[in-house]
Formats: C-alpha cells, structure tokens, sequence
C-alpha cells in the first residue's frame, strides 16, 4: 500500500527542468574529462582532465543524495536558503586561502632567500601570485556576490530563487571553475592576461555557469511578487550582464588541441592590449565595483534600519556608473602604442567617473542619518560604513592616477598596488565581511556569537590596511622618482638593484600589514563558527503583513 502511494505521488510531481539539465550537465562535465584525461598528450591536461572529474563526480553523488526520490527540506520552505548557506562557507574559505596565498608571496618579495624552492616549480611568485589574485577576486568574491545576490533577490522581490536545483548546480559550477584554474596555475597553465589567466576549456565551463546563474536571477526577478525592482537588483544584474560579455570577447581564442591545455588570442599586438583592459578594468568596475555596490545598497539600509538616504541618486548613480565605466579601460595603456586619442578618451571618462562614484559614496554614507550613535555600538555596521569611505578614496585615487602626469610617475609602480589594494581590502573586503556577519545569524537564527570578536577583527584589519597602503604609497612614490632621476652627466642616477633595495623595507611592512589583515579574517572565521555552533537561538520576526492583520 505504502510503494503504491509512493509511486503515484512521484507520478505526479510537475516535470521539472531543472531534474534534468543539471543531471546532463554534470554527466557531460563527467564524460569530458575523462576523455582528456585518457586521450590528451600534454601531462598538466591530463592533471586537470582528472581534477575535473573528481568535482564532477562529486557534484554528481551530491545531487542524487539531495534530489533522487525525495524533495530537500530546503525546497519547502518560502525562500531557498541551503545554496546561500554554502555561499558563506565557501566564501570564508576561499578568502582564507587567498589571504594566505597573498602573504607567501609578499613574504616572498620580502624575504626571497627564505621562500625561494627552485626544485618547486608551484611554489614560484609566478605562479602564486595569480592564485592570490584569483582566490580573493573571484574565489572569495565571486562566492560572497552568488550569496548575497541569492539572498538579496528573494527578499527584495519576495520570490523564491527561480529554477530550483540550477542555483545548486551555479554553486558547485562555480566553484568547480575556481579548483580548475587554481590548479592550472600551480601547473603552470595560464593565458597571461590579467584577471583572465584560466585556459579555454577553463573559460568555456564558467561560460555556461555563469548563462545559469543569469537564468536564476533574472527568472526570479520576472516571477517576483513585488512590483518594483529594488535598486540593488539593478546593480547585480548589470554586474552578471557586464562580466558574461566581457569574458566572452576577453578570452576569444584558438586552443592548439582540443586535447591540450594552450590556446592562442583572436587579438594581437595593440588590438590585444586593448581588448585585455578594456576587460581587466571593467572586470574591477562590474565584478569588483557594481556587484559590491549592490551589497551596499540592500545590507547598509538594512542594518542601519534606516532607508536609502535618496532612491533617486542612486538610480542617478547606477545608469551614470554604467555608462562611464565601460569607457575608462584605456587608462591603464598610457604612453604605450595606443592611439593618442583612446589613451585621451580613457583618461577623460575616468575623470569623469569620479562623479558618479562620489555620488554613490555620499548616499552610502547619508544613509546612517539619524542612525550614526549605532557605529558606537554595532561594528558590523561600522565595518561597512568604513568600506564606503574606502570606496569613496580609492575611487578619487584611481581618476587622479589617470591623469597622463599623475599616470607618468605612478605606473609599473607599487603605488598601483597601494592603491588596488585600499579597493580590494577596504572597499571589497570590508562590505563583504559586513554582509556574511549579517547573513549568519539571519541564516542559522542565531545570535551572533560575539561582539568583542568584531571589533577586534576590525581593528587589527584596520591597522593591516594602513600598514599595507601607506608602505606601498611612500615605495611607489619614490620608486618612481628614483626611475626617472638623472645625474649631471645625462645617466641614470640609480641602477635598478638600488630602486629594489631601497623598497625592501616596505616590502617588509606590506608583509605585516597582510598578516594583520589574515589574523582579523581568522578571528572572524572562529566568532562565525562559533555563532552556528553555540550561539543562542534568535526567533524569526513575523511578517509584517501577520504584524498589521493582529493589529487591526
């Protein structure tokens, strides 16, 4: 009786798209992987053909465990939260292991008799450093963006995530991508290119991730219950649109072998370098700037528990960041073979960026007005707030930096690296960590385990911060006029060794700097297990449509 209610209840269950794309997917990932493994003649593809199939394989037991014959818990509740969940720890993890991939290799610049292995090809600043870059961009960034974009859509069009298991299969897809290209390049497998180093079948697996990843989040938008979109929606759908076009174009390429790892550019020569930043610098202005923005938007407002200081700047700021953004790639090829007029027009639009930027600071920060007491109290909300005005510096140094004379003694210096660095650790890293102390207790319905924790992990970060970007403002600066001095006779008046010698104590504070910085992410990774293991239960606050019917 039993078996025979059983399978009418699975005759009836709706066909769901998702029970099979995700499936097939995975399946092919599986079929491909072995077939390079097997069949390619290039050892390190073979390495990632064997790479790639384990995560597949994985994915796949985990699936079936989830979803064969029966229906997750998560699915019966109002909004999916079990994939959002896995965004946190993932993201947790990948800063992590980014932050301290970053350490190594600045201890390396610092101490490189010490941390040199010439017989470990993996362990080279050549081949780390893009593994530092792409574990906090996109590793540790990329999941708190998926997380909180999931999180942020339902609520805000109170609409559950569309399409079921494909926002499953956009995690695990994601972080399959992220294992493939950090063991690429410990390989030695890399493009070359700036924030695009993955190899093509690396680019080709994130092309279809991230089409899924389009599809949950514009279907949920589509099937929303409320009628207006929330300006942070905006922000993240401009980020998901933006980054799927430039990857694409980026990485158009011609593999050697369908069986081997290297593959040539469609572009070459100016055309290349053009097209390289025309990515790489939309790549911080979407990836790193919109998607964060939208982070911004929805959890300041939030725990503040005030409104958007004004929703109309921020639509103002949102078409205006847009438009500009998208035409200031050129000012990373100034005094190159660039035409003059696209290294003018780069620099131009950047100048002009810094309004809109501003802009966008300005409604951040207002947005605590008649809320400011509660930085004193609350440095979850402190941490944020002070990633805004990271944002706000970073996005006046990086127009200033434009400028031909300014770019003339700031570049190929450490003052670029300052200065990326006070975006990506006070700007990117500061907001995120706001968002997961949020997103914690709100997921797990637990008190947060303690305060104290935060406010230590604020400070030491803080003071790593400052260590960090004032040690390479001063090497930059002076690395730079060192370049460019000459003596009486027409000669250069330092050799190249003295500039890198004179910037070794810097390099020692930078290192510092990046320990202290780890040091407040582990405190926060503790406080954040602390509080899912041992904090105390929090009880979910009715809806405010229960609260005005017991009203009346």
């Amino acid at each position: 009786m039993q078996l025979a209610e059983a399978g009418q209840t699975r005759s009836q269950a709706p066909w769901r798209f998702d029970h099979y794309f995700a499936p097939l997917v995975i399946f092919l990932g599986l079929v491909a992987s072995l077939i390079e493994a097997a069949r390619s003649p290039d050892p390190r593809m073979v390495a990632q053909g064997w790479i790639f199939g384990v995560c597949m394989a994985i994915t796949g037991v985990w699936y079936m465990w989830m979803y064969v014959g029966r229906q997750p818990l998560d699915e019966k509740r109002q909004y999916a939260e079990g994939v959002i969940k896995a965004g946190v720890v993932a993201s947790m993890f990948w800063g992590i292991a980014g932050m301290l991939v970053g350490v190594i290799i600045a201890l390396q610049l610092s101490f490189p008799h010490l941390f040199y292995f010439a017989d470990q090809p993996w362990t080279n600043f050549g081949r780390l450093r893009p593994l530092h870059t792409s574990a906090v961009i996109f590793a540790f960034g990329g999941n708190v963006l998926i997380a909180t974009s999931f999180y942020v859509v339902q609520r805000t069009s109170r609409a559950r995530l569309f399409g079921g298991s494909l926002s499953w299969l956009v995690f695990w897809g994601y972080n399959t991508f992220i294992v493939l290209a950090g063991t690429g390049y410990l390989l030695g497998i890399t493009e070359g290119r700036e924030y695009a180093e993955p190899e093509w079948y690396a680019d080709l697996w994130l092309t279809l991730i991230w089409v899924c990843y389009l599809v949950v989040f514009l279907g949920t938008l589509i099937k929303r219950k409320e009628p207006h979109i929330y300006v942070a929606n905006w922000f993240y759908l401009s980020f998901i649109v933006t980054i799927a076009v430039l990857h694409v174009v980026n990485n158009l390429s011609m593999p050697v072998s369908f069986l081997e790892s290297k593959s040539y550019s469609l572009f070459s020569g100016v055309q290349d370098a053009l097209t390289q930043w025309w990515y790489g610098h939309n790549a911080v202005g979407f990836f790193l700037t919109a998607g964060f923005l939208g982070i911004m938007y929805y959890f300041i407002p939030k725990r503040a528990e005030r409104p958007v200081y004004s929703y109309r700047l921020s639509i103002i700021h949102f078409w205006s960041l847009i438009f500009i953004y998208i035409w200031a790639g050129p000012h990373h090829l100034l005094y190159t073979a660039l035409p003059e007029w696209a290294q003018t027009l780069g620099m131009t639009f950047s100048i002009i960026l810094w309004m809109p930027s501003w802009g966008g600071m300005i409604n951040g920060m207002m947005t605590l007005s008649g809320a400011w007491d509660k930085l004193r109290t609350d440095p979850v909300l402190r941490m944020m707030v002070v990633s805004v005005a990271f944002y706000g510096m970073a996005t006046f140094e990086g127009p200033a930096m434009s400028v031909k004379a300014v770019n003339a003694l700031s570049h190929y210096t450490n003052w670029t690296i300052g200065h990326v660095h006070s975006g990506a650790l006070g700007w990117v890293g500061y907001v995120s960590f706001g968002a997961i102390y949020c997103l914690v207790p709100w997921l797990w319905k637990r008190k947060l385990y303690s305060n104290a924790l935060v406010e230590w992990h604020f400070w030491l970060s803080t003071l790593g911060i400052v260590l960090y970007i004032t040690s390479m403002w001063v090497a930059g600066i002076m690395q730079g006029l060192m370049w460019r001095a000459y003596n009486e006779f027409g000669f250069l008046e330092y050799a190249f060794s003295e500039v890198v010698l004179a910037m070794h104590p810097y390099y020692i504070i930078r290192a510092l700097g990046g320990i202290l910085y780890l040091g407040g992410t582990l405190i926060m990774a503790f406080n954040l297990w602390k509080t899912v293991r041992s904090g105390a239960p929090v009880m979910a606050a009715a809806p405010a449509a229960l609260i005005a019917e017991a009203a009346e």
